[in-house]
């Protein structure tokens, strides 16, 4: 069982010549372009990407710190991707890694300090079938069956403001459920519900 945890390396104070050459197009930027687009720029440009998770079926958490100096972490990512599996099947499925960039802007720019607590991530062929049967809401060729969608919600952060952090970024679908407390979130086409 994958219980809490943390991938850490060490970054010296240095300014290396990679990480030297990565600010010139942001100096540029500076110059010509108006801060909001700098701004955004920014946003992208960090040295590790961490995201924090707390399964709501299965009570797991997970904080992994899943990019590292442009590197996407293996490790961290089949540690999220055992977080994010089908509990009623036990399946797993790489998850998307644009779905996990799009969660990490989500966190950072509600600055959330609890967890995305997750109502579903990947789910089997099975499973998506099964809750079809249960609920009208359950799309056919639901992007869960492809690691491209998930569930969640932030404790203490309001629904609504969780939901118009993700439509603003345009980077998928959207779906609102205030009744059941989760916002649903994808990397396929941009469209909300």
């Amino acid at each position: 069982m994958y219980m809490s945890s943390d991938i850490q390396q060490s970054d010296g104070p240095e300014l290396n010549r990679r990480r030297f050459l990565k600010l010139i197009p942001l100096a540029a930027l500076a110059c010509i372009a108006p801060p909001s687009a700098l701004a955004a720029r920014l946003e992208g440009f960090s040295e590790k990407r961490s995201l924090s998770f707390y399964n709501i079926h299965t009570q797991e958490s997970l904080q992994a710190i899943y990019w590292i100096n442009g590197k996407y972490q293996p490790d961290a990512l089949a540690r999220i991707n055992y977080v994010l599996r089908d509990h009623r099947a036990g399946q797993t499925k790489p998850i998307d890694i644009k779905l996990l960039d799009l969660l990490h802007v989500i966190d950072k720019r509600l600055a959330a300090r609890q967890p995305f607590h997750v109502i579903s991530g990947y789910r089997s062929p099975e499973t998506n079938v099964l809750l079809r049967k249960q609920s009208g809401g359950v799309a056919r060729q639901s992007y869960h069956m492809l690691g491209k969608a998930v569930d969640i919600s932030i404790p203490g952060c309001r629904l609504s403001q969780l939901r118009d952090v993700a439509l603003n970024l345009k980077r998928g679908g959207v779906g609102y459920y205030p009744r059941n407390d989760f916002i649903h979130v994808d990397v396929g086409p941009v469209r909300y519900w």
